[in-house]
């Protein structure tokens, strides 16, 4: 029982410190992506402040770059604190080796001055021969023989024992010179922080004097932005209706041939209804198929951040301002390509405006729409697969702006593509 216990003590240990190791990997793979994402967002901000023409916009970029620093800050801050257990599990490691190899070099003394004290081959050979019988001659060899092996097992097992402790010595000073890199860079990126919050309250201030402007803009926008919203309503409900009205015309004419018949169809789209598709057995797969992925979907561009999330939400820079989205724009650097997040059919492109090309498309009953693209690399019809390109992103000429905006519907309801899309 006590071995058994043992056992399970330290295969439990071991899977603990498994464990550890496994997360502190996670940890330094996630470490590593938030610099590559902060590097990218320097880029852009560098980009933006270049052409110096909006200053919401640098405000926005480098909002985003405090976020992923103190994302920085705490993924590092989670490493020294696993860092730290598993340093401490190894410290009760070494502790126990210690007092281990203290009871066996002690017990291995007494045993050598035993063994020296009657270390002639006389005193051994007069030990067997004074046997009172050849049976308990032939026990009292035996001991002899066990007595030399298990003298020879315990220096063995304090050789094993001596080099596991050197070995975990060894991964413990590993561990410190490792803590010690990690809290120094915390401390450096606490640093950094302090001055990026700095800079950005100057922005902040220099931005005071521009209130009205900024606000008279942003009211502009959103009415721009309510009536592309109500253009694209417009147009899903054309594409429902178109939808519903060939698939109709399907059911009717496989009835006609004689390939179905009326009770073995599914019910008619009544009237064309222009608010829900009636799905045909492949759409109800496809939609199934980008419903079970949600919060797996690509971004539709491979790098950028998103700059206005979903809904209703107060203006960055004057909470009492508050901006509706109907997706979410994600920033990203010039010459962008917009990418399909999942496999469908390319169910309309279209101009909402001089300068803004869109393209919508259909998963089942979900629309995928894609936003602000100065140019477009498929058409009506086309079937697209999972991170095709689609065009190319708008760099807006008055604010140097590189933003994509987009949308998640289910028919005609909007969704919060945040939810859908898989996290960075």
């Amino acid at each position: 029982m006590p071995k058994f216990l043992l056992s399970l003590i330290f295969i439990c240990a071991t899977t603990f410190v498994w464990a550890q190791d496994s997360q502190q990997e996670k940890l330094e793979q996630r470490k590593a992506q938030i610099q590559q994402e902060i590097r990218d967002n320097e880029k852009m901000l560098q980009s933006v402040r270049k052409k110096e023409k909006s200053a919401v916009n640098v405000f926005l970029i480098q909002q985003n770059k405090i976020k992923l620093k103190e994302k920085l800050i705490n993924t590092t801050a989670k490493q020294e604190r696993i860092l730290g257990n598993d340093m401490y599990i190894n410290q009760l490691k070494v502790n126990k080796l210690k007092r281990e190899l203290a009871v066996l070099k002690e017990d291995y003394a007494k045993m050598i001055l035993k063994s020296y004290k009657s270390r002639s081959e006389q005193s051994r050979a007069m030990f067997i021969l004074s046997s009172e019988s050849f049976l308990q001659a032939y026990k009292r060899a035996q001991y002899l023989k066990q007595y030399t092996n298990f003298r020879k097992n315990q220096g063995l097992e304090i050789q094993s024992k001596t080099a596991e402790l050197v070995d975990y010595n060894a991964r413990l000073d590993g561990q410190r010179k490792v803590k010690k890199k990690i809290i120094a860079e915390n401390e450096k990126e606490k640093q950094s922080l302090e001055v990026e919050k700095k800079e950005q309250q100057k922005l902040v201030n220099s931005l005071k004097k521009d209130k009205n402007k900024i606000i008279a803009d942003t009211k502009a926008k959103q009415k721009e932005s309510k009536a592309i919203d109500a253009k694209i309503k417009q147009l899903i409900r054309a594409a429902i209706a178109e939808a519903n009205r060939k698939a109709e015309e399907e059911r009717r004419k496989r009835i006609a041939e004689g390939k179905s018949t009326e009770s073995s169809e599914p019910a008619p789209a009544k009237a064309f209804s222009s608010d829900k598709i009636a799905l045909t057995p492949e759409g109800k797969i496809l939609a199934a198929d980008f419903k079970a992925n949600r919060g797996k979907l690509p971004w539709p561009v491979e790098k950028g951040f998103i700059s206005l999330g979903y809904g209703d939400q107060p203006h960055p820079l004057y909470p009492s301002l508050t901006v509706h989205n109907s997706g979410v724009e994600i920033t990203t650097e010039q010459g962008a390509t917009a990418r399909a997040v999942f496999e469908g059919v390319v169910s309309k492109v279209i101009a909402l405006s001089p300068v803004n090309r869109a393209v919508f498309i259909q998963h089942g009953d979900y629309f995928t729409v894609y936003q602000n693209l100065s140019s477009v690399s498929v058409e009506q019809g086309d079937k697209v697969k999972v991170k095709q390109s689609i065009g190319k992103v708008r760099t807006s000429g008055d604010t140097g702006k590189t933003i994509i905006k987009f949308l998640i519907l289910q028919n005609t309801s909007n969704n919060n593509p945040e939810g859908w899309l898989q996290n960075r």
